[in-house]
């Protein structure tokens, strides 16, 4: 078995309904061609018992028709639902999720290597997926010449809450490991330079590609990253916590019935409501379990790998505003005559400073002390006719625009396919930091929605 890209060479134009096969050291497979891209969708990197670590994928010749979307992490209704438009509406579930979906350009030239974007979903570690339609990058990888790989993995209670006992903790977290071995290994042979992987994940997604910087065996793996609306105010002194939701579940094992595991992730997210604005967030990765260090090592950790990577770090303007628009005392509140205006100003500028901007700001100059080239920003895009304004999530529309997004009320007025053209100078900066590591001189200007840029100080 060859790692070659196997590509068909005619100058007459693909019918919509052709197919590409990829030899790669793992297998081989088969991808449909549309609309100027390749997609190769649902392929294994990883087998996982319930409760256990991933297991790479052995070699196969058997070709696999990856035409299929990734199934999803079994999850409960997520809080945002309505407001994202139920993204999980087209969604297939399953345990065995283990799977990378691949994008690329159709006009790659044999032989020709591009730069790798891995995509890691956010959703509280607890919902979403990484074929969710309103994530398809299909415009991000024909405008920029990039690869675009969607990783699913474990959440919740069956991936972020064990106990280090009989329940391994971070098992989503190893999950997300497996699948940087697989794509460091595999991603040549569809086009993709493998000395050029730039990790980019939003909310917990952002957290996790943090996370992954200090995991153990990750060295060589990728090069860049990209965090987006990383919660890093909510990371520390949460093992107390961790220890009272997994108490709270009961006893689990792996012959528990779904629904049964999903009525105890429920109590757990419960009993951590206590913690308070730590609770935002109750599930997540766990210090001192592989491949984490223990917390107090953390800070030294990144600090110690920091020259490895060119970060890009940044927050939304009002990133609180999403979370308050499902809370309906908050909304009263905000209703009232003279007042609520008020309030919810100040509320939405204390808890955005305190979760995301402040928290980041500190992460970004932790980075640098290490001697990590590291590039801020603060994006305030609001939306037409938005309630929620510069919000969370309000880049992802600009990152992967589509006609989904016509469901989601982040979006205010606008309409999806005015996306496309508004997003394009947005597309183009991530592009480039996948590129080189770096955003051009221009890129405040460029950007072609408002957005502050900066190098992270040392301080």
């Amino acid at each position: 078995m060859t790692d070659a890209q196997t590509l068909e060479t005619t100058d007459a134009p693909e019918p919509a309904d052709a197919v590409r096969t990829f030899r790669t050291p793992t297998g081989v497979y088969r991808a449909r061609v549309a609309d100027g891209v390749v997609r190769a969708l649902g392929i294994r990197y990883a087998t996982a018992d319930r409760f256990a670590p991933p297991v790479p994928v052995a070699p196969s010749d058997e070709p696999f028709d990856a035409f299929d979307p990734a199934p999803a992490c079994p999850q409960r209704v997520p809080r945002t639902n309505e407001v994202m438009g139920d993204p999980l509406h087209t969604i297939t579930f399953s345990e065995d999720c283990q799977r990378v979906s691949i994008t690329l350009p159709a006009d790659l030239a044999e032989g020709e290597r591009v730069p790798v974007m891995v995509w890691i979903h956010g959703g509280s570690y607890v919902f979403g997926a990484g074929d969710l339609p309103l994530f398809d990058p299909s415009t991000l990888v024909r405008e920029q010449r990039v690869i675009v790989v969607a990783v699913t993995y474990r959440l919740g209670v069956l991936g972020f809450l064990g106990n280090g006992g009989d329940i391994p903790a971070n098992l989503g977290l190893l999950d997300l490991r497996e699948a940087l071995r697989w794509v460091h290994a595999n991603i040549d042979a569809f086009g993709g330079d493998a000395t050029s992987i730039t990790l980019f994940g939003q909310s917990a997604g952002g957290d996790a590609v943090a996370h992954l910087m200090i995991s153990d065996g990750v060295d060589g793996l990728f090069r860049r990253v990209i965090i987006q609306s990383a919660p890093f105010g909510l990371r520390s002194r949460r093992a107390r916590m961790n220890r009272i939701m997994a108490a709270a579940t009961g006893p689990l094992d792996a012959d528990t019935p779904l629904p049964v595991l999903q009525e105890a992730e429920a109590r757990a997210e419960k009993a951590a409501g206590r913690f308070g604005l730590r609770a935002g967030m109750s599930f997540g990765t766990q210090y001192g379990f592989a491949p984490l260090p223990p917390e107090k090592e953390a800070l030294d950790a990144w600090r110690a790998v920091a020259d490895r990577y060119d970060v890009l770090i940044g927050w939304t303007a009002e990133e609180t505003s999403l979370f308050a628009e499902i809370l309906p005392p908050l909304q009263k509140l905000f209703a009232l005559p003279r007042l609520g205006p008020v309030l919810r100003s100040m509320l939405l500028d204390f808890t955005t400073d305190r979760v995301y901007r402040s928290s980041g700001r500190r992460f970004a100059s932790l980075l640098a002390r290490g001697g990590a080239k590291v590039t801020r920003y603060e994006l305030a895009w609001r939306p037409r006719g938005s309630r929620m304004g510069a919000t969370h999530t309000v880049e992802l529309p600009l990152l992967f625009p589509g006609p989904l997004w016509r469901r989601a009320g982040v979006l205010g007025q606008v309409k999806p396919r005015e996306l496309s053209a508004i997003g394009r100078g947005f597309r183009a900066l991530w592009a480039d930091f996948a590129r080189t590591g770096a955003l051009p001189a221009d890129a405040t200007a460029s950007a072609g929605v408002p957005i502050t840029i900066e190098r992270a100080r040392i301080r």
